[in-house]
């Protein structure tokens, strides 16, 4: 993803954007009213006097401004809802719902024509023909307010409830694995040896996490000044004040170099918060949280926390071993996300709170054994140390040996199949 479409994003992300948008195309409807009033002949110009159409426009004004207040009003509460029954870090997805915000902009954009509308009409800037096009645009207002009304109401019926914040999860952890898995090496030469003794490191200046990184703008300043990169962090890692961000080797001496250095910093981004965006752990962190939230002594509800299991799996069934990824970044080593750090985000709180929980324990064992199944040079050694922490859980918290039996039997079987890919650490 380059810069400029990363800002973009991120902008049309902002709830703003569409409500300036539609509140702009109310103000250039009513307008166009005035401008093309001689443009109608006087025989297509109907009696419509201005106090009919001035009517319509107060009441579309008073019923839209009521219904964007309650609209928003609604939409904190599910906002609430979400952070109270899944997890804070759910908000984010919520709160970028595409179908909320072109809802809320074309209540307010409604809003906005209804008021340039009645301005209009009562300084008398519009003429006979003027108010044709006045009123053919406020049937047209109406008719898109009617159908949003629908779509916003078919909407609430789902709209923060815990089922349909667990699928944007689902959906968004997916989303960036599948990128990942197009481009296991984010188009950049695997780096799986050690940095060379002569790089010098690029050092974080901010605290936070890794939201973006400029990769092509990196390389191709790697490429103009003979140099390569390495880059230690990935998006979505954790750095302080001076922690490595990438190592560059060779290059220019004296001046140059500083700015080479320089320039490359302004690739990373640090934000405060951890973004979906190039991170497919955030995701399986995040279902991670609601599924912990699920499982704790105030909630139990041990359905949710194996729902949440299940859809884990679909979002790493999708991993396979790549063939020789395509390298389009030539100057630049980047590291690969781990099997072992994947599992770890996935299973391990799950593991941990589910432990005195037969059914989510053997859900947690069944899930490993799928994917070890499914790909035991990926999962299987990584498998197998989750499996042994999760049995280790267990055996702490249950009272009852033929449970735990059980889930050593299923752990044993998981061991097996991953013994053909023991020692092998699967990245991409």
């Amino acid at each position: 993803m380059s810069s400029l479409k990363f800002r973009l994003k991120r902008l049309f992300e902002r709830i703003w954007v569409p409500i300036g948008a539609y509140g702009l195309l109310g103000v250039i409807a009513a307008a166009i009213g005035s401008m093309l009033a001689d443009v109608i002949p006087s025989s297509l110009a109907f009696q419509i006097g201005a106090e009919s159409i001035d009517a319509i426009l107060n009441i579309m004004a008073s019923s839209m401004l009521a219904v964007t207040t309650f609209s928003l009003s609604i939409m904190l509460s599910a906002f609430n809802t979400a952070s109270s029954t899944a997890t804070p870090r759910a908000f984010l997805l919520l709160k970028t719902d595409q179908t909320a915000q072109q809802v809320l902009a074309s209540f307010i954009g409604a809003f906005i024509f209804s008021l340039v509308g009645i301005i209009s009409l009562q300084i008398g800037l519009y003429g006979e023909g003027g108010r044709v096009i006045l009123f053919g645009a406020t049937l047209l207002v109406l008719s898109l307010i009617i159908i949003n009304l629908v779509r916003w109401i078919g909407h609430l019926t789902d709209f923060g409830r815990l089922g349909d914040t667990l699928a944007r999860v689902e959906r968004a952890a997916t989303d960036a694995m599948a990128a990942r898995l197009a481009a296991p090496f984010l188009g950049g030469r695997p780096f799986i040896a050690t940095v060379p003794t002569d790089a010098v490191p690029i050092r974080a200046t901010d605290i936070g996490h890794v939201s973006f990184i400029g990769l092509t703008r990196l390389n191709k300043l790697a490429e103009t000044h003979g140099a390569s990169i390495y880059l230690e962090v990935l998006p979505g890692g954790f750095v302080t004040r001076g922690t490595p961000l990438a190592h560059v080797a060779g290059g220019p001496v004296g001046p140059d170099y500083d700015s080479l250095l320089q320039d490359a910093l302004s690739c990373f981004e640090i934000s405060a918060d951890r973004s979906f965006d190039q991170d497919p752990r955030f995701g399986l962190i995040v279902m991670s949280e609601i599924a912990s939230r699920a499982l704790s002594p105030a909630v139990n509800d041990p359905g949710t926390g194996i729902d949440v299991i299940r859809r884990m799996t679909r979002v790493l069934s999708q991993w396979d071993t790549p063939a020789d990824p395509e390298v389009t970044l030539s100057h630049l080593f980047v590291r690969g996300l781990r099997a072992e750090d994947a599992l770890v985000d996935a299973f391990q709180a799950i593991a941990r709170d589910g432990a005195a929980l037969m059914e989510v324990q053997i859900a947690v064992q069944r899930s490993l054994l799928a994917l070890t199944r499914l790909q035991p040079p990926v999962f299987g050694p990584a498998a197998v140390v989750q499996s042994q922490r999760a049995l280790a859980h267990a055996a702490d918290a249950m009272l009852i040996g033929a449970d735990i039996d059980r889930l050593r039997q299923m752990s044993d079987d998981i061991a097996t199949a991953a013994r053909p890919a023991q020692g092998h650490i699967a990245q991409i």
